[in-house]
């Protein structure tokens, strides 16, 4: 029994022997392998680095840019030899490879970058308004629009959820890729808004001197308390004699706040029979306005000129320092560009008004449409359109004058004085205000003039000029 056990003894150390050689063994077979694998991937073999990550991740159509690379060979650098091939489609979600590829003698290393094109961006929601939301107390707020739009699954409006609370609405989206946005704006219940008035009418009435005045009338409304005309108070009175007077509305809601508007209410002389106002369109000229000037001023005679942006200033000058009206008749005097809307027009008009308050330091408001108010030129640029200015030209403070004589010197044609002179003459008529069209830049119109005022001295006629307390002359609106 002792003997056997020895043997068995002896076996197992034999056995634990070869095994720990074998284990030496094999471990230095596979350091030399290691070794040799080391020696041939980073010494034989060229190397590859890539600058940035090897996988990389941008949004959807977001440009994929190249981060860099380097390439080496025995301690030399081949970058310059590296190819690259592959693309990225940033418009298809997805995964992309670009490859690296460089040789250096019969060896080759090739690497892979990967780029991932995933939707990373939010959605946005637009909200028609991102200020805080005042609510009339006591009401339900109503939600206002919304719309929410992703860069990858287009309008998705539907899955936006709102959540109301007492003083404040949120609304949460999310897309197909899980990105999430969220905005909010607060609910504040008080009435900041001011009511409004809406005055009947116009905000300046005309009246003449005697006339009773009786008010168009008013409407009030609050957002919050409706209609509040119960609650408007009228400052200001009218009488019948001649003057501008200003009447004020005001109306305040519950939560005090209060809104005025202002009536203007001009009275003014009426016009006398047989009382001539002469006006002169289109200029200043030098070589007939100023000769009409000389005229005027020889014979003690005070007339209107509605005047353009032409001409020199010391004309205008001349004109208001010797107390003649200098009203406004265009800037352009093109009609393509005044009749092409409203706000062309009065920007045309308010050019004009500008020169002459640059030049005399007033700003007049007495204004001839060019073509007059009767014009149909106008129809050519923007159907309705005088129908539309004589109403609003009067809303602005101003006041328009046609003509119920015409000289004729704006004719086409050549034409004598005398011609001119005897079209205003054979016109005039004591039963009427007499308001005179013509141009001070035409000679025969200058030349007509002395015998045109001659005459009305000798038949008992008295010259005018027009202010804005003159009875406005119109004629019929014809577009």
């Amino acid at each position: 029994m002792g003997v056997k056990k020895d043997t068995t003894r002896i076996k197992k150390k034999k056995l634990k022997q070869s095994a720990k050689k074998n284990f030496i063994f094999w471990s230095l077979i596979l350091v030399l392998c290691l070794v040799a694998f080391f020696i041939f991937e980073f010494m034989l073999l060229p190397q590859i680095k890539l600058k940035g990550k090897t996988t990389v991740v941008i949004n959807y159509k977001e440009k994929y840019k190249e981060n860099g690379y380097s390439a080496s060979f025995l301690g030399d650098d081949i970058s310059n030899d590296v190819k690259i091939s592959g693309k990225v489609n940033s418009k298809k979600l997805g995964t992309y490879e670009i490859t690296y590829t460089v040789k250096a003698g019969v060896f080759k290393r090739k690497v892979i970058r990967k780029i991932v094109v995933k939707d990373t961006e939010a959605p946005n929601i637009n909200l028609v308004s991102t200020d805080d939301i005042y609510v009339c107390p006591n009401e339900e707020y109503k939600d206002e629009e919304y719309k929410a739009i992703d860069n990858y699954d287009g309008d998705i409006t539907k899955k936006v959820k709102v959540k109301k609370d007492t003083d404040k609405i949120t609304y949460t989206v999310t897309d197909k890729a899980g990105n999430e946005k969220t905005v909010s704006r607060k609910i504040i219940y008080k009435d900041i808004e001011k009511p409004e008035i809406k005055l009947e009418g116009n905000d300046i009435v005309y009246l003449f001197e005697g006339d009773n005045f009786i008010d168009p009338g008013y409407n009030a409304t609050d957002n919050c308390d409706k209609n509040i005309n119960k609650n408007v108070k009228v400052e200001g009175s009218v009488n019948k004699d001649i003057g501008e007077y200003t009447l004020k509305y005001s109306v305040k809601d519950k939560a005090d706040n209060t809104t005025t508007v202002e009536r203007k209410v001009i009275v003014s002389e009426r016009s006398k029979n047989g009382s001539v106002y002469l006006t002169f369109d289109d200029g200043p000229k030098q070589g007939t306005t100023n000769v009409i000037l000389d005229i005027l001023k020889e014979e003690g005679i005070q007339a209107t000129f509605f005047v353009t942006n032409g001409g020199p200033d010391e004309l205008i000058k001349r004109m208001y320092d010797e107390g003649h009206t200098v009203a406004l008749h265009t800037a352009s005097h093109n009609y393509a560009i005044v009749y092409a809307s409203v706000d062309s027009y009065f920007n045309d008009l308010y050019s004009v008004q500008e020169r002459v308050k640059r030049i005399t330091g007033y700003s007049s408001k007495i204004i001839r449409f060019p073509g007059g108010s009767s014009n149909t030129v106008s129809r050519r640029y923007q159907p309705g359109i005088m129908s539309t200015l004589t109403k609003e030209v009067i809303n602005r403070g101003f006041r328009y004058f046609d003509w119920n004589i015409s000289s004729g010197d704006a004719e086409p044609g050549n034409h004598s004085a005398s011609e001119i002179a005897n079209n205003v003459i054979n016109s005039l008529s004591k039963n009427r205000a007499n308001v005179v069209l013509m141009h001070d830049i035409k000679t025969y119109t200058r030349d007509a003039l002395r015998d045109i005022i001659h005459y009305g001295k000798n038949n008992g006629y008295h010259f005018e000029k027009i202010t804005m307390s003159t009875d406005m002359v119109t004629q019929r609106v014809n577009n």
